[in-house]
């Protein structure tokens, strides 16, 4: 039987793009599960190992995303020692990235932080954020993922104290695929994250961003790991700075 219409190329194209996206999609999200399925038996091997009874290890955020930053619970009726050295064997498995636990145990009131003088604070508040979630990106591409939009707005709010300060942002890549590709990808998902912490009112002359593709894997970690893949922040020095041509908008 004849079709009574044809389906425009422009509309094939689209189905195809579409489904071709779909399926990066799932790809990815197997990859970063099977990541967090090697970590969370790592993670309760050292549990045991330390100790630990009744404590588990969550690899996932509030949103279900996985991440290499998991929160502890249980083992309240552990002693002090026993949890903290548990927390520690967690922390230093290969390719996690920090672990904190979800409430401090039986009430102990830990005294205020000492704010140290200078900047640093203003990393350790980032690194704390980036400690359970990501910032995210298109499959192969330094398009942010919007759900890394209020992340962003909260990394930005804890940079700001420190905006007199020099800020580096580094971009990195797991090791696979072409090498000249990845490092060209580390460092437009970094100019990104500038770009989209100067839209949130940081100063872009205090904003280094830079790419190293996939030369400084996670310690511990293969360099092909997907875990390899993470902006990180670095707040170098305070000082005055200069605009120089790099850092001029539109200069090049």
């Amino acid at each position: 039987m004849k079709l009574l219409f044809e389906i425009p190329n422009w509309l094939r194209i689209l189905t195809g793009a579409v489904i071709v996206a779909c399926i990066a999609l799932v790809a990815n999200a197997q990859t970063g599960r099977n990541v967090i399925e090697r970590l969370q038996i790592r993670a309760e091997r050292a549990i045991e190992a330390n100790g630990g009874a009744g404590i588990t290890a969550d690899f996932t955020t509030s949103n279900g995303w996985p991440t290499r930053h998991p929160v502890l619970r249980g083992g309240d009726d552990l002693p002090d020692d026993v949890r903290a050295r548990v927390a520690r064997a967690v922390a230093n498995l290969p390719g996690v990235g920090g672990a904190h636990w979800e409430t401090r145990s039986r009430g102990v009131i830990a005294p205020e932080p000492v704010i140290e003088p200078g900047p640093f604070h203003c990393q350790r508040d980032v690194e704390s954020l980036l400690s359970v979630r990501v910032i995210r990106f298109g499959q192969g591409s330094a398009e942010i993922d919007p759900a890394s939009e209020v992340l962003l707005d909260e990394v930005a709010t804890a940079l700001k104290p420190c905006r007199g300060s020099i800020i580096a942002i580094t971009g990195h890549s797991d090791a696979v695929g072409d090498a000249a590709v990845n490092l060209r990808l580390s460092r437009e998902r970094a100019a990104a994250v500038r770009s989209a912490l100067v839209d949130r009112g940081l100063p872009r002359d205090s904003l280094r961003a830079t790419g190293l593709g996939s030369a400084q894997p996670i310690e511990g970690l293969e360099p092909e790991d997907p875990a390899n893949r993470r902006i990180e922040f670095s707040v170098i020095e305070v000082a005055p700075l200069k605009p120089t041509p790099i850092d001029i908008p539109d200069a090049g």
